[in-house]
């Protein structure tokens, strides 16, 4: 795993083999913040990465710029990680180690981007549960952006807020905006 672009770029990053976790490949990542760069500024950002695993998204918003991240994780093993590696970089990362749906329903933070890459296993109604609570809880400051990472075998097309989606390899991004 490696941070693509910004000051950090082309750092490694070697997560635990231990840790419950499927990263973004390169690939993907690069073409969607390549999606991001193009209608956002980073400077200006908060980003609340839930599911955040290794804390690769994380780190790629830091390097470029993002000062606000809040990774949301109920593994213990992950938030030490992401833990030790945004101090050993010196990101702005905050961690709450939390089931999401859980923080979900009681936090009211708000964010510019709000990135999930739960399991590709998850059944559609968890997919939905995710966009829903998002929503109906306020999470995203206006203009904002909420983008789901799933498998190609997941649409999600179908629910409220969706606008459109973008494939890589396995992988697919699916972005959704208030009304």
């Amino acid at each position: 795993m490696r941070i693509i672009s910004g000051l950090y770029k082309s750092r490694k990053i070697n997560p635990p083999k231990n840790l419950p976790v499927r990263p973004t490949t390169d690939l993907a990542k690069e073409s969607l913040f390549n999606i991001i760069n193009n209608l956002y500024y980073f400077d200006e950002l908060t980003v609340l990465d839930l599911f955040s695993g290794t804390g690769n998204i994380s780190y790629e918003f830091a390097s470029r710029g993002v000062e606000q991240i809040t990774c949301v994780d109920q593994d213990y093993g992950c938030i030490k990680f992401i833990n030790e590696t945004a101090k050993a970089f010196e990101m702005p990362i905050e961690t709450i180690k939390s089931d999401v749906f859980k923080f979900l329903e009681k936090k009211s933070t708000k964010a510019n981007i709000v990135f999930a890459d739960p399991p590709y296993n998850f059944t559609d109604e968890q997919f939905a549960k995710i966009s829903e609570l998002v929503f109906q809880n306020d999470f995203l400051i206006a203009d904002g952006l909420l983008v789901v990472e799933h498998s190609k075998h997941t649409n999600l097309s179908e629910l409220e807020n969706f606008s459109y989606s973008k494939s890589y390899g396995g992988s697919v991004f699916s972005f959704f905006e208030k009304d």
